[in-house]
């Protein structure tokens, strides 16, 4: 009797329990005004969870080409002129006064040769030393049109200055001269030299001989 009790009791207390349990699971219900009671609402799911998308760094902006700026409106280097004519006019009247030269003479007159560290309008100088020696009264002047023709003759530009004392020479005798007047410009572009030298065709020798200082103007 006493071990049927206490199964029933054990059954019992296990039913209360088991009761309890379920009852706790089960949401509450919720009251609203007037207390009527609303069945409990559906729990939402949870969100699934957006995925971060990595955002592409922002490069910097690359620098363009460089352009540079029109250097066409810049204006073009001074072109240098020169007082040839101070320097020329005492050198020839002491070439006219050597002894070794003889009066009726002719004369070739050979363009000025550029030996200067820079560019020099030579022809300038050319043209002051012919100028010089228009009306010397001692020489007779090779035309600058005969000595262009010679050196058509030898396969060189009428421009072209002769460069060296044989050449200067040579085309002196084939115009038929006796003296030729040999000159270059010398030292510094800015503040050159210019050095002559009169040289009998026969035999090469210089006879004569000068230099002077030429200015800028």
């Amino acid at each position: 009797m006493i071990k049927t009790f206490g199964r029933f009791a054990l059954l019992t207390t296990l039913s209360v329990l088991l009761a309890g349990c379920i009852s706790n699971q089960q949401p509450a219900p919720v009251e609203q005004a007037g207390g009527a009671q609303q069945p409990a609402q559906p729990q939402p799911q949870p969100t699934q969870p957006v995925p971060t998308v990595p955002s592409v760094p922002t490069l910097p902006q690359q620098p363009g080409p460089i352009e540079h700026q029109d250097q066409t409106g810049q204006p073009a280097p001074r072109e240098r002129h020169y007082d040839w004519n101070s320097a020329v006019q005492p050198m020839v009247g002491k070439m006219l006064q050597a002894s070794g030269a003889n009066a009726g003479s002719v004369l070739l007159v050979d363009s000025v040769n550029n030996r200067t560290n820079g560019s020099i309008n030579t022809g300038e100088a050319t043209e002051v030393v012919r100028n010089a020696l228009a009306n010397n009264g001692k020489f007779t002047l090779i035309t600058a049109q005969q000595l262009s023709l010679a050196k058509q003759q030898l396969g060189l530009s009428p421009q072209d200055s002769l460069g060296t004392r044989s050449k200067a020479i040579g085309i002196a005798r084939n115009v038929g001269a006796q003296y030729v007047l040999y000159s270059n410009a010398t030292g510094n572009a800015s503040a050159p030299a210019l050095q002559m030298q009169l040289m009998l065709v026969q035999t090469g020798e210089i006879i004569w001989s000068g230099k002077g200082a030429v200015q800028q103007q």
